[in-house]
């Protein structure tokens, strides 16, 4: 800008002076005037475009460095888009993790529950063994107070304390009792009954049986029929003066098995010896036994109420 002023002024100026012989003073001073304005002009317009020039050296700066915070953003939403991405395949592993998660739970509550049920269980079956096991402590003490309370007796060979079928059982010989093919008691036989009459009825929880047992000789002759009828009458014997020596009446029973339960065999005297008793037996109370309450209940079932189908079907129950 400057050059082509450079430029005009002399050529304006040669104007000036050439056409000074040609114009009038007025000309020439709005000539001059209008030379002034147009060197003002340019001066301006120099000027503003040193302003325009450092404007835009100013906004080139400002763009330059908008143009490196465009870039630098971009980098970085490029940054976040790559950590956006990263984070969906985390979110995706998550979620597949999670499924996973919740599938094995599902698996660990019901493999829990199960436990918990086996557990329970357990609990039913141990309270069950432990209550076994107390009555079986219990029966067995008993067994342990009758060895203690018929001592004397087992020591002088008058009588036995066994076990026989889970039932304790007091067996007197029949030869200490009676005379052969006789229901009657010998007066031995009758102390030998009262003893154990007194003894037994200390266990006021008790009731007993009174078994009468035989050998296979059969009966020839006499009052008995058969030794059916001869281990009946016994066993009456032995209950009439239980009673007698203060047994109730409402303690104990008589049964009669004859030759048909042998403790030994008959094929020796020794051993038809040993089968010729008397056996008082202390009769469990079911009550304390395993199983109690549910045959209770089938005891309490109606008539009308089908039993069983499991049952065979000329099972049945009594009182």
């Amino acid at each position: 800008m400057q050059k082509h002023r450079s430029v005009l002024v002399p050529a304006a100026l040669a104007f000036a002076v050439v056409s000074a012989s040609c114009v009038s003073k007025s000309k020439y001073e709005a000539l001059e005037t209008r030379l002034k304005e147009t060197e003002a002009s340019l001066a301006q317009r120099s000027k503003d475009n040193e302003q325009l020039q450092s404007t835009l050296k100013s906004e080139s700066a400002k763009a330059s460095d908008l143009n490196k915070k465009a870039s630098s953003l971009e980098a970085k939403a490029n940054t976040l888009e790559q950590k956006a991405s990263t984070l969906e395949q985390k979110a995706s592993t998550l979620e597949h993790t999670v499924s996973a998660v919740s599938k094995d739970k599902s698996i660990l509550e019901g493999s829990l529950s199960q436990v918990q049920s086996d557990n329970d269980k357990l609990r039913m079956a141990l309270a069950e063994l432990e209550k076994n096991k107390a009555e079986t402590d219990r029966r067995v003490g008993e067994y342990q107070n009758l060895l203690v309370k018929f001592k004397s007796m087992i020591d002088s060979g008058r009588l036995r304390v066994r076990i026989v079928d889970g039932r304790m059982v007091v067996a007197l010989n029949s030869d200490l009792l009676f005379k052969s093919g006789s229901s009657m008691l010998t007066s031995e036989g009758q102390k030998s009954v009262q003893e154990v009459a007194g003894l037994l009825q200390s266990l006021t929880d008790k009731s007993f049986q009174v078994e009468g047992h035989t050998d296979n000789v059969a009966i020839t002759g006499g009052k008995f029929a058969s030794n059916w009828e001869l281990a009946s009458a016994r066993a009456i014997s032995v209950v009439k003066k239980m009673v007698e020596a203060g047994m109730p009446e409402t303690r104990i029973s008589a049964a009669s098995y004859g030759e048909a339960k042998p403790a030994k065999s008959n094929d020796t005297k020794e051993g038809r010896a040993a089968n010729r008793r008397v056996e008082i037996v202390v009769v469990p109370d079911l009550s304390k036994l395993p199983g109690f309450e549910a045959l209770n209940k089938l005891d309490a079932t109606p008539a009308s109420t089908p039993v069983n189908s499991s049952l065979p079907a000329n099972s049945s129950t009594t009182k």
